[in-house]
């Protein structure tokens, strides 16, 4: 019984797989296809596999200045959090007293607010920003990079907060006897021990900033500043769309996340369980 369970086990575990790649199957060999061939079937394979689609689809979509801007944006907005985030869940947890409790279980109910009910008053706030103390934070990568690590500071600080709290105190007792201040304490003893959970806060925000599509459409609004997401989205028209070049595009776009999960994968569980269940 136990093998038949085994086995069924494994099937389900495949079927379910398929149903999720199913998607995926269609955004890939449909970028391949010509409008006869997509109309005429979206499951069936291509006739030939050309890429001229990727051709066009990169140059209507200026694949080299939105991949560009994707990515300053990603790695700036990513190094920020990573660094605010993981010193001030140290402080948190070191500090104990009832303003550290308040402060931390104050990042964990921003994470509970949904982002829609934000974007009207943020809009608003940002646009007063800039026409009455004259920082561009609309349509500048500066202003977005801005958001991006105030929305992405809550979850970091909690998957750091857990994961520091099982990092014994008499580790940083004996660098300060040794002579360390606190920020040596910090980056030499404290910051390289949270590798794991630093990996999975990279891991979680690259996939969503990279494929993140409502903040920089709120945000951006010149061709120059465009993200990925905002490039591809040019290919659906008012009237007509571009399904075809579309795919092609949507495939560029997430080939980059896929190649960096596939590489940073083992870390996420790693950290996951290090970190957020020890709370």
């Amino acid at each position: 019984m136990k093998k038949i369970g085994s086995v069924l086990g494994n099937v389900l575990a495949i079927v379910l797989s398929l149903f999720w790649l199913f998607p995926v199957y269609i955004v890939v060999v449909n970028s391949f296809k010509n409008r006869a061939e997509l109309y005429e079937s979206m499951l069936a394979l291509p006739e030939k596999f050309n890429f001229e689609y990727y051709v066009e689809a990169m140059d209507k979509m200026n694949f080299t200045r939105a991949f560009t801007n994707s990515l300053v944006v990603t790695i700036i907005s990513i190094l920020f959090i990573v660094v605010l985030a993981s010193m001030t869940a140290w402080m948190l947890v070191r500090k104990r007293c009832k303003l550290s409790t308040f402060i931390f279980n104050l990042f964990i109910l921003t994470m509970l607010i949904p982002f829609q009910t934000l974007m009207m008053p943020l809009m608003q706030e940002m646009g007063w920003i800039r026409d009455n103390l004259g920082l561009p934070m609309l349509d500048n990568l500066g202003g977005l990079v801005y958001m991006y690590i105030g929305f992405g500071a809550s979850m970091a600080v909690f998957l750091y907060h857990g994961f520091i709290k099982t990092i014994p105190v008499s580790l940083e007792e004996a660098a300060v006897i040794d002579g360390c201040n606190k920020f040596k304490v910090f980056w030499r003893i404290v910051f390289p021990m949270l590798k794991p959970t630093t990996m999975t806060v990279i891991i979680l925000d690259v996939i969503w900033i990279w494929n993140d599509y409502l903040l920089p459409s709120l945000v951006l609004s010149s061709k120059a500043n465009r993200t990925i997401p905002l490039s591809t989205f040019s290919f659906f028209g008012q009237f007509t769309i571009q399904w075809n070049m579309a795919m092609a595009a949507l495939t560029i776009t997430i080939i980059p996340v896929v190649v960096f999960y596939i590489f940073s994968q083992k870390y996420i569980i790693k950290g996951v369980a290090a970190g957020a269940v020890k709370q």
